[in-house]
């Protein structure tokens, strides 16, 4: 059985967006998933997140779908770096790597400050999808595509999705639950 993680980003809450939604399909397939509350914006760092992460890890296994939503998904780039476990997918949206514009720039700037390593990351998961809006107003779409090269595989870029938050009517997010569910019967 597939375990799900999914990650909020600077200033976020497990209930906010469509990440209760995702939550509660999920868990009507059967599927365990888990949102964690991680320490924002105060005490907001890798370490202050790998913290919290760390409550979790018995749960990170071959099976796992990882889902990260901005400086979430940018967590979820970090928890691949680190892993010893290649798991099922990850699914990146709107995540920030450092190409400006980037609004909380200073605030995400400690997620950002250490070189990527793609290839690590890459071999972390079988399957990584990067998903990114044109019109963003929170992480400019270069960053999506920068990191979509950087990780050889398809940018999923949307029009008018905005940063893929409740302000741009994401409470339910169709096409990731379609991709998750591919992934969960793969």
């Amino acid at each position: 059985m597939a375990n799900v993680f999914i990650i909020h980003g600077t200033g976020g809450h497990p209930e906010e967006n469509w990440f209760p939604w995702l939550k509660k399909e999920l868990e009507t397939l059967g599927y365990k998933v888990f949102i964690p509350q991680f320490p924002t914006p105060e005490n907001q760092t890798p370490e202050a997140w790998f913290k919290v992460f760390s409550e979790y890890k018995r749960y990170f296994t071959p099976d796992t779908i990882l889902v990260g939503h901005s400086l979430g998904a940018t967590f979820a780039l970090r928890i691949l770096e680190d892993s010893a476990v290649q798991i099922k997918a990850a699914f990146i949206v709107a995540a920030s790597i450092g190409v400006l514009p980037i609004r909380y720039y200073e605030t995400d700037k400690p997620f950002l400050a250490k070189p990527f390593d793609w290839d690590r990351i890459r071999k972390s998961s079988r399957r990584i999808y990067v998903f990114h809006s044109e019109d963003d107003p929170i992480v400019s779409v270069g960053n999506g595509r920068e990191l979509a090269k950087n990780l050889g595989v398809d940018l999923i870029l949307s029009k008018n999705a905005g940063h893929f938050n409740a302000k741009a009517g994401y409470t339910r997010f169709e096409k990731l639950l379609e991709l998750i569910k591919e992934e969960l019967l793969d």
